[in-house]
């Protein structure tokens, strides 16, 4: 017991700060699961990607629930966002072979920061709901293409989405995100599923746990604070990501 303490505390607290993202504002997950795996817990990246695509498919899926109880959750809006990226999703991950890493980092900080300005812009009375499924299929794809290619930003990229292009709330946003991060995790996890043997289920399963209950704690904290903070903080983390990254494109 003693020689798991070193990794299961920093699990557990890596686990609740996956969970609390992922449940309070509908993103984050594997921007911070991976950097914890790797830096905290000693995985390597492959290992890293495979244990996160696990972590955030379980985290999103209670956190849908819990979001789901509340109303929170536009499920055919939602699915069809999600479908029509996943086809986009491939074709972006096999074209990101071809380009390198540097621009793809430096890209993905300045599509965070655009997405950043866009949650920060003031608001001139609430956005007409545009839920029609054209517009949603054509989000999803948009959203699908950049994230297969840019490897990260699922949630981070689908709640500006569904805010900005198809009118949600923020509240419905945050719900409906955890419904498309659940499914890109789960469809980038099929091809690993042969790696799992190979992962530290000692480190993962308290990880998960911790993630999953941390869901339920964000989805209680974004019900006590009024759409426009959310988006507020929102905006915050992703200025804060799209800053690291654009400085690790430079340092790259």
């Amino acid at each position: 017991m003693t020689a798991l303490l070193p990794a299961l505390l920093p699990a557990l607290a890596a686990g609740a700060v996956v969970g609390l993202a992922l449940g309070g504002l509908g993103g984050g997950g594997s921007m911070l699961a991976v950097p914890a795996l790797v830096y905290l817990l000693g995985f390597s990246p492959a290992g890293a990607g495979t244990a996160s695509l696990l972590i955030v498919a379980v985290t999103s899926l209670t956190g849908l629930l819990a979001h789901a109880k509340g109303g929170r959750v536009r499920w055919r809006t939602g699915a069809l966002f999600a479908a029509a990226g996943l086809p986009a999703a491939a074709a972006g991950g096999a074209l990101s072979a071809h380009v390198p890493a540097g621009l793809l980092t430096a890209a993905f900080a300045l599509l965070a920061a655009t997405a950043a300005g866009r949650m920060l812009r003031p608001a001139r009375g609430r956005a007409p709901a545009r839920h029609s499924p054209a517009r949603a299929a054509a989000a999803g794809a948009g959203l699908g293409a950049v994230t297969g290619l840019l490897g990260v930003g699922g949630g981070f990229l689908a709640v500006p989405a569904l805010v900005s292009a198809l009118g949600f709330t923020m509240a419905e946003a945050v719900g409906t995100s955890l419904l498309v991060i659940c499914a890109n995790s789960l469809a980038a996890l099929v091809p690993r599923l042969g790696t799992t043997g190979g992962l530290d289920w000692a480190v993962v399963a308290p990880f998960t746990a911790a993630a999953v209950l941390g869901a339920w704690d964000g989805k209680r904290l974004a019900d006590r604070f009024a759409g426009r903070t959310l988006q507020r903080a929102f905006a915050a983390a992703l200025l804060a990501v799209a800053a690291l990254m654009g400085a690790g494109a430079l340092l790259s």
